[in-house]
């Protein structure tokens, strides 16, 4: 049996399957990455772009964070592909039961997946640091330099800068639901990120799927692992 068929098997099998994706999950969307050769943390910059997704960076030069967030953060252009469209049909069936994401592209939601945990947050939100107050995307990609509230207050995207802490009730729902699974597919991650990599381990179901390009320092561990583009994979997955 090859792996697609062993997968599908499986699929049909289960009735409680939760999906872990990461980067890898939208680049055939047209995003791109953080770690690959072409990724964002591998083109120059003024300023490292580890250093401008920083808390710190944030609070002490957010012109010159707006300024990279705006020009390599907007995914509102973009659409759902392949395993974003699969997902959905999933969950209708009554399969999959969550969604645990490290991208913050809301392309999940777009595709119309319901229960979608957001590790890092989404640039769909944002808020006034000051008085709290919600606006959506297009205000702050639209907006002219820094994006300011009617208070004056600096509105900031609802997205885990580096040096800030993960939503703890996100974080649960994601540790419940992954507790919970019978089957985990971790998906497009190269799973170097810690926590959200640390997640894996409160998996005790049975079949753990690993789907990603290039090899995974979690591959040993996986009942299948398959190293092919997503897309490839998702669809030949048949409901």
């Amino acid at each position: 049996m090859d792996k697609i068929e062993q997968l599908n098997k499986w699929i049909k099998e289960c009735q409680n399957i939760v999906f872990f994706g990461g980067a890898g999950v939208s680049t055939e969307s047209g995003i791109p990455d953080f770690r690959s050769k072409d990724g964002l943390y591998n083109q120059q910059y003024e300023y490292p772009p580890e250093e401008i997704l920083s808390h710190t960076f944030f609070m002490r030069n957010p012109q010159a964070f707006y300024q990279f967030y705006k020009d390599k953060m907007n995914s509102l252009k973009y659409a759902p592909n392949i395993t974003h469209k699969k997902l959905v049909e999933l969950e209708k069936e009554g399969k999959l039961k969550a969604i645990v994401t490290q991208n913050i592209d809301g392309l999940h939601q777009k595709a119309g997946s319901k229960t979608v945990y957001e590790l890092h947050g989404s640039i769909l939100r944002n808020y006034c640091m000051k008085c709290h107050t919600f606006y959506d995307a297009e205000t702050v990609f639209k907006s002219k330099d820094i994006p300011f509230c009617t208070c004056g207050g600096i509105i900031k995207p609802d997205v885990v800068l580096y040096e800030e802490g993960l939503d703890e009730k996100t974080l649960t729902n994601a540790i419940k639901a992954i507790q919970n699974a019978d089957m985990l597919i971790v998906a497009g991650t190269s799973l170097t990120v810690y926590p959200a990599s640390g997640l894996i381990r409160y998996f005790k179901g049975k079949y753990l799927v690993l789907i990603n390009r290039d090899p995974t320092t979690y591959d040993a561990l996986a009942s299948l692992v398959i190293h092919e583009n997503l897309g490839d994979v998702f669809s030949k997955i048949n409901n």
